[in-house]
């Protein structure tokens, strides 16, 4: 049975502590839903979601490794291939059966790899303006001034003196209330709550060692590979306006990248949509979600775009009817 509300279920990968929590009701409908945090947060990013989501579906959300309440152990290779296979191991382990993964930022990129990996166990995958390199944007820089700068900046970043310098910085409750305020629009839940959640990891004995291996991360497998290889729907959601990843210009990136079926939703918001306009965020996955519960027989021909009256559905639009 899966309780009705969220509750820690400690999981192990690798010998590895990793937090996670479930939630649900006892009569779960559709597919489970395996919610990934983004760079630096945690399952506590997701708190205005899992109340919304596990009204109707069983939700789990996990911290990957190096994040959150999971362990930060030294040694490990962060990065897409180890966050992709936690997510591969923990649906296997703990939700054996059809799951749809939603990931933020850095966890989109983890959630779409393991995705295309889990073949028909996805049920579906949602990013939020998900991180993750392009094939064409792989190529090194030209011409001895780029690479110069990237040499000298590459070299600087390395230094553990500035590392820890800027680390130190950034963990500070000022500096994080700042870093959100940047890339929220609408600041109403940037809160202290918000701030001691991604705060309070950057505490454990480990974190600055994880922090350290940002500045060595491999960008991972293009994002059009894994389109390639995706065999389920995908929901793009966009927070349009995102001052950390030029957003509009990564839409149409996605779009040229993205199966043809893709549905896309674009909101006013910004880096992390499900935390700033979770009511909208949580009223376009329920809504998307429906959608995969129902039968499918024979394909059905897309909707028209609903009118602009109806305040999420307006900023949607499916792209075989763009």
């Amino acid at each position: 049975m899966v309780p009705d509300q969220p509750i820690a279920q400690p999981w192990s990968y690798q010998g590895h502590p990793v937090h996670a929590v479930v939630a649900g009701p006892e009569n779960p409908e559709g597919p489970a839903v395996l919610l990934v945090h983004g760079f630096g947060a945690s399952t506590d990013h997701w708190r205005h979601n899992i109340p919304a989501l596990a009204a109707t579906h069983e939700v789990h959300a996990v911290d990957l490794l190096g994040f959150g309440r999971s362990a930060k152990p030294a040694g490990l290779a962060y990065g897409g291939a180890l966050w992709r296979d936690q997510l591969l191991a923990y649906v296997q382990e703990r939700i054996g059966r059809p799951v749809v993964l939603v990931g933020n930022s850095l966890g989109g990129f983890a959630s779409l790899a393991a995705g295309a990996a889990l073949g028909e166990q996805a049920a579906g995958v949602a990013l939020l303006n998900a991180a993750g390199p392009f094939s064409d944007e792989q190529a090194p820089p030209r011409g001895w001034g780029a690479i110069t700068r990237q040499t000298i900046g590459s070299a600087l970043l390395r230094s553990p003196v500035l590392q820890r310098l800027l680390f130190e910085n950034l963990r500070r409750p000022a500096t994080i209330r700042r870093t959100l305020n940047q890339v929220y629009i609408d600041r109403t839940n940037v809160d202290d709550a918000l701030v001691e959640a991604i705060r309070r990891p950057s505490l454990d004995p480990g974190a600055f060692g994880v922090f350290r291996t940002v500045f060595d991360i491999p960008r991972g497998q293009p994002l059009d590979e894994l389109f390639a290889q995706l065999g389920c729907p995908l929901l793009l959601l966009w927070g349009i306006r995102d001052p950390w990843i030029n957003a509009a210009g990564r839409r149409a990136a996605f779009q040229r990248h993205a199966p043809a079926a893709t549905t896309e939703v674009v909101l006013e918001a910004g880096h992390c949509p499900h935390d700033e306009v979770p009511d909208q965020v949580n009223t376009a996955l329920l809504q998307w979600l429906a959608g995969l519960s129902q039968p499918a027989a024979a394909p059905q021909p897309q909707a028209a775009p609903p009118p602009a009256a109806d305040p999420v559905p307006a900023a949607a639009s499916d792209r075989t009817a763009a």
